[in-house]
């Protein structure tokens, strides 16, 4: 483990069982993410990305492996105090934006702060501020989510994000519900952060959003592997793919 690193997963696996079937989702994931990198983890659909995203973010357990995040071991860690270590270390943005449709966009972006002891409503005033000023989105502050666009509200959603000055920003396919132009715009906001501090975790399946990271992971059948093997792994699916349908 580097002296840097804000995340450390060694060895994490996730089952899942459903009528007698295991599915195994991770098989053995080794990931270091140091403080300041923006890496993206992308691979086909089902290759476990979002199931590593979940546990990263402490929404999840693995099901084992060690993962320490910023120097505390969380894999064994209740319900509680995982509760208020997500708070406090992780930012979310997700696909959908998960803004809540009657908040106004201010009242959004400090709602995870009222969840936090020893937080005064000015402080909390000052913090959403200037979170909404770094997406560009002070001007809006009475908006509804209804009242803005889908890349306005993906801004929204990234500043919810920040609000908290977390240790990481994960971002679970953060274009994916965006046109090209304002997809585009997001990555930019993100590279933005990023230059500006931010260790930032993307999942995508797009390549042409991946490249905006300095650093990329690629999974393939709930493993880490490198860019050849994926590209022939993938090669050699779609040519099972072409000869069952085929047979068929």
């Amino acid at each position: 483990m580097s002296s840097n690193a804000l995340i450390t997963m060694r060895d994490i696996k996730k089952v899942f069982y459903t009528d007698e079937v295991e599915t195994h989702a991770l098989s053995g994931i080794h990931v270091d993410i140091s403080q300041g990198e923006y890496v993206a983890i992308s691979g086909p659909s089902g290759c476990g990305k979002s199931t590593l995203l979940s546990i990263l973010g402490l929404l999840d357990s693995p099901t084992g492996g060690e993962y320490v995040l910023n120097g505390t071991p969380v894999q064994s860690l209740d319900a509680n105090q995982r509760a208020r270590i997500r708070n406090r270390e992780i930012g979310f943005i997700f696909q959908a934006f998960n803004l809540i449709g009657d908040l106004s966009v201010f009242e959004n972006v400090e709602l995870p702060l009222t969840y936090r002891d020893n937080m005064n409503k000015g402080e909390r005033r000052d913090r959403a501020m200037e979170a909404l000023e770094r997406v560009g989105m002070a001007h809006r502050v009475k908006h509804f989510p209804g009242q803005l666009s889908g890349g306005q509200q993906q801004r929204v959603a990234v500043a919810r994000a920040l609000v908290g000055k977390p240790s990481i920003l994960l971002a679970d396919e953060p274009t994916g519900n965006l046109d090209s132009k304002n997809g585009e715009a997001v990555m930019t906001l993100l590279d933005e952060l990023h230059k500006s501090g931010s260790t930032i975790c993307m999942v995508t399946h797009d390549m042409r959003y991946a490249e905006f990271a300095a650093r990329k992971i690629f999974m393939f059948d709930g493993r880490v592997v490198d860019e050849e093997t994926l590209h022939r792994l993938r090669t050699e699916e779609d040519q099972r793919l072409r000869q069952s349908l085929a047979i068929a």
